[in-house]
């Protein structure tokens, strides 16, 4: 089993940055990836970024350019530095790890096994 604890999220200004952070637990030696996914209300819960335990990245279109996926392997954690923030970046943000390998990080939720309570973004116009 994994756990995963998020924090960071917050409320911003349009324009704003946050850094949203993971920290895993357990046995962490059984992930091969980690991801971002968001969720507002009345939407579908979605994939934000990903990375895989030998660095590959894969982004939403969404998102590049303004959200960087990186992880520090020594403290077990997982970051989304989010920049450029939009109203429409608003959703509770979730982290989640899979552990099966896939050719390249993926962003569909079913893909992953763990997940953490998340963190809520709230960006104001």
């Amino acid at each position: 089993q994994v756990q995963l604890q998020e924090s960071g999220g917050g409320s911003v200004q349009a324009g704003g940055s946050l850094r949203l952070s993971c920290v895993a637990s357990g046995d962490t030696n059984s992930v091969y990836s980690m991801g971002w996914f968001r969720q507002a209300p009345g939407k579908e819960r979605e994939g934000v970024a990903a990375m895989d335990n030998i660095g590959r990245t894969t982004l939403a279109d969404s998102v590049k350019g303004r959200f960087t996926i990186s992880q520090d392997n020594a403290k077990n954690t997982l970051y989304l530095q989010m920049t450029s923030l939009k109203p429409e970046d608003t959703a509770m943000y979730y982290c989640a790890a899979g552990a099966t390998r896939y050719p390249t990080p993926r962003l569909r939720p079913y893909t992953y096994n763990y997940w953490g309570q998340g963190t809520q973004v709230t960006v104001s116009s």
